[in-house]
């Protein structure tokens, strides 16, 4: 558990500081198998159904942002912050790719990203473990920054003056990117599926399943 924490809280303060767009996310990436972790070391059904369901969502967004960057690498110079200002306004399917999933996240009520994180505060308060819950709480705002920083930029700084006229990015792009947020969406409000399948798996491997 110390080390799970240690993963989401200094990983999502590098994340902060970072001006490369891939790097930025990656260290994000480091921040979220810290939640999966903190689930599992809770070594109870709630915790590490938990886990699990984060896995997934997190997926979800997290393959999503990835496609954006992939999609901002066609048609932008570089993927340093500051080369990335004003693209919203030539690439706004993919930017608002960027906005969903990044909410997502962040665990904003309505997305996939929310649930799971949900999830892991009620089996952190059922292990009397407020402490770490309010720190989970915590680290969410740390997310909303560095993902503020990528909106901000995007969207109301000017374009570099020596940058190229860019257009959206191709449709072959684009489908899956939104596929990915719509499953998103989706997984944020019917959670039927998700996290009874994820609670069933948890049973399982503490040996109270089938």
């Amino acid at each position: 558990m110390p080390l799970a924490l240690l993963a989401v809280l200094v990983a999502s303060a590098v994340a902060m500081t970072e001006r490369n767009l891939k790097r930025l996310l990656a260290y994000s990436s480091v921040a979220q198998i810290g939640y999966i972790m903190l689930g599992a070391s809770l070594v109870s059904a709630a915790g590490v159904s938990a886990g699990i369901l984060h896995l997934f969502n997190h997926a979800l967004a997290k393959g999503a942002l990835f496609l954006t960057v992939a999609c901002l690498a066609m048609r932008c110079s570089g993927l340093r912050l500051e080369e990335l200002g004003g693209c919203a306004r030539r690439m706004p399917w993919t930017m608002g790719a960027f906005v969903v999933a990044g909410l997502s996240l962040i665990g904003v009520p309505g997305t996939a990203g929310f649930i799971s994180k949900w999830y892991l505060i009620l089996a952190l308060l059922e292990s009397n473990l407020w402490p770490v819950a309010a720190l989970l709480l915590i680290s969410s705002l740390l997310a909303l920054v560095y993902v503020w920083r990528v909106i901000e930029v995007a969207y109301f700084r000017p374009p570099p003056e020596d940058q190229a006229e860019i257009r959206e990015a191709p449709l072959g792009m684009l489908v899956p990117t939104w596929i990915l947020i719509g499953a998103s969406l989706f997984f944020g409000v019917f959670t039927r599926w998700s996290a009874g399948l994820a609670r069933i798996a948890a049973e399982t491997l503490l040996g109270g399943g089938p």
